[in-house]
């Protein structure tokens, strides 16, 4: 019998996992991914195998099965018992000003961390949830929650504080930054493929649906784009990023705009789906650039593409201010492994820099996509979230390996 750990990585209608087999205490072996993703009344369970092929995809009533309990019959079928579970990872999306480090959930912890929803209150109560259902269904199974705030610790005390009245920083309304998983991810990569950059001076770049930049220096985030909340920032696929303040407080006044108003424009209307009025997926835009008959949309479509790289752009150059140069460019995540013409029109826009983008590798997606004379060498490096978590289950769960 092998030992598996299994990572969790909620959403807000789906839930991914990867089963993750341990060998020698130490190796990882990606065995099963997988998500279910839930309607009003039903949920849809997806498997695949360790090459991504789908090996099972299921409807059922949430009124007869619970999707975690499903998830755990089916592993125990599928795999005909031959897996120990030894441990849970989860993707906990805030850890706050104390939890600074992976840490195994107990009551106590899981209250703490039920306590910050204030400061996500999206995104906390989503990740949480099958924390609670785990302790529920399987309270023998050792928990570790594994927080997206962590990574930014290291980040100065002046980049964290807000210009606000003190008595906000001592509740802890302060900057944190988010996508911390993924930039702990791409730091060991860049350590094993290019040590130059992960002791350097690097802009890590998470483009998808939600995105952020960080500043990497000497291995360490020193600064990133998104704050307080996953709403700051860079644009995002629905959601606005940086805004003036007083945008808010207009909505509020002539709108007579209410918390749930407010929330949902910032969140769920705006950044490309608010701009382009079509769609969040900048795939979806990009098709429409070549198909949309409506020139006037057409060109709404164009200012969101525009805008989005106008603000990485911005961004970027406000990064590189702060590690006081500019080696190294590193696009992930769905948006930036994947839409070579955003990288294209952000490199360009950085030419002034010193950057030479080879065009031709970046159409083929290419691991490095600058010129061999370029001053700041560009990456194109997909990201691995879950891996990550598992590495922290690891140490937890030793003795049972």
């Amino acid at each position: 019998m092998s030992d598996v750990i299994i990572v969790f990585n909620a959403g807000s209608s789906s839930l991914k996992f990867t089963v993750f087999q341990i060998e020698k205490k130490t190796t990882i072996k990606k065995l099963i991914k997988g998500r279910l993703e839930y309607d009003i009344d039903t949920f849809h369970f997806f498997a695949s195998d360790q090459n991504d092929q789908l090996i099972e995809h299921a409807t059922y009533p949430l009124s007869q099965k619970k999707p975690l309990e499903h998830l755990f019959s089916w592993l125990a079928e599928h795999e005909q018992g031959r897996h120990n579970i030894v441990g849970v990872g989860h993707r906990i999306v805030h850890g706050g000003p104390n939890f600074l480090a992976p840490v195994q959930v107990t009551p106590e912890v899981l209250v703490q961390l039920e306590a910050l929803t204030p400061f996500a209150p999206l995104h906390q109560p989503q990740t949480l949830a099958p924390v609670h259902a785990i302790t529920d269904y399987r309270p023998d199974l050792i928990q570790i929650a594994c927080f997206d705030t962590a990574f930014h610790r290291t980040m100065p005390d002046i980049a964290r504080l807000l210009p606000l009245p003190r008595r906000y920083a001592d509740k802890g309304v302060c900057r944190y930054g988010f996508h911390g998983l993924s930039y702990d991810f791409l730091t060991q990569r860049l350590c094993q493929i290019d040590p130059a950059l992960a002791n350097g001076k690097t802009v890590l770049a998470h483009l998808g649906n939600g995105a952020s930049l960080c500043a990497l220096k000497e291995g360490k985030s020193l600064e990133t784009t998104m704050g307080f909340s996953a709403l700051d920032g860079l644009m995002m696929g629905s959601r606005c990023g940086m805004i003036d303040p007083g945008a808010l407080l207009y909505m509020i006044k002539e709108e007579k705009a209410d918390w749930n108003t407010v929330v949902n424009t910032l969140y769920h209307q705006s950044g490309l789906l608010g701009v382009s009025g079509v769609s969040s997926d900048m795939r979806v835009l990009r098709e429409h650039m070549t198909t949309e008959p409506d020139t006037v949309l057409r060109g709404h479509i164009q200012q969101a593409l525009s805008l989005s790289a106008y603000r990485i752009v911005e961004e970027i150059g406000a990064l590189a201010a702060i590690m006081e140069g500019l080696d190294g460019l590193v696009f992930t995540a769905g948006i930036g492994e994947h839409d070579a013409l955003l990288r294209q029109d952000v490199c360009l826009a950085l030419g002034w820099l010193g950057l030479k983008l080879d065009r031709e590798a970046n159409m083929r997606h290419a691991s490095i996509i600058s010129c061999p004379d370029s001053a700041i060498r560009v990456r194109v490096e997909p990201t691995h979230e879950e891996l990550v978590i598992c590495q922290n289950v690891i140490p937890f769960v030793q003795d049972r390996l």
